[in-house]
């Protein structure tokens, strides 16, 4: 194993609600690492769908999920945890939605825990507290901390770039840094969106659904520099370089690094 990472995904960020949000720690992640606003994920652009091509890097069409129902792959593509798993590194995951238990093969996580997402008024906060608790014990060598309460209690509830979705958003932002403030010096940390939004959905090929936002920061990103024709498939090949993990012949991303 290279550098440990750290993958904070929120669910439903637009790059204007991030830029919007009036959280200060938005403009100092622009400073911190290599970031674009404009990065593409997959059609259709819905949680399951799209988590499954950032994990496995390939679109929908290869890996047959297009609904936020989880069927096997006909054609199996071994993901990142995988990957990482079988380099014997030690990953963990903690999500605010159930099926986000299927972006990973049982026994590929060796810590993970789920809150439904209107268990506490901010599942984002507890489920990050949960965390970073697991990284002071055991310092797994892949963490993936999924927030949802953009999408759900801000999107879908109230509307994209609505008041509530902001501060929602923004409560993220707090979360997220959180987690640079206590872990930046080990781990490289990557965020992303999974999909945006309009009015109170998604899933369609719409700009404001399809273009997502991402930032990498660590040593092997340049702060302050803008990434060119990031697609979300080129998540799982970045980590993979960052973590020293063998990248499958079949994914389709490329690696920013």
């Amino acid at each position: 194993m290279n550098r440990k990472v750290i993958l904070i995904s929120i669910d439903g960020m637009r790059p204007d609600g991030f830029l919007k949000c009036g959280n200060p720690f938005a403009q100092e992640i622009l400073k911190l690492g290599s970031y674009a606003l404009d990065a593409q994920t997959v059609f259709p652009s819905v949680t399951l769908p799209c988590h499954m091509s950032l994990f496995h890097s390939v679109t929908p069409e290869r890996h047959g999920i297009t609904t936020n129902s989880y069927m096997p792959m006909v054609r199996p593509v071994s993901g990142l945890f995988e990957q990482i798993k079988n380099a014997e590194g030690i990953s963990a995951m903690y999500y605010g939605w159930g099926r986000m238990r299927d972006v990973a093969h049982p026994m590929a996580c060796k810590y993970s825990a789920h809150m439904d997402c209107y268990m506490a008024e901010s599942v984002d906060t507890e489920l990050t507290d949960l965390a970073l608790e697991r990284i002071r014990k055991s310092h797994p060598d892949f963490v993936y901390l999924y927030m949802v309460d953009t999408d759900d209690k801000g999107g879908h509830d109230v509307g994209w770039m609505s008041e509530e979705y902001l501060r929602r958003v923004s409560i993220a932002l707090d979360n997220v840094k959180r987690v640079w403030e206590e872990c930046h010096e080990e781990y490289t940390i990557v965020i992303t969106a999974d999909h945006g939004g309009h009015d109170r959905a998604h899933g369609t090929d719409m700009p404001e659904d399809m273009t997502i936002p991402q930032f990498y920061i660590g040593p092997d990103f340049e702060p302050g520099k803008k990434l060119e024709n990031v697609s979300i498939l080129d998540t799982a090949p970045t980590i993979a370089r960052i973590m020293n993990v063998p990248v499958p012949r079949e994914w389709e991303g490329k690696a920013l690094v």
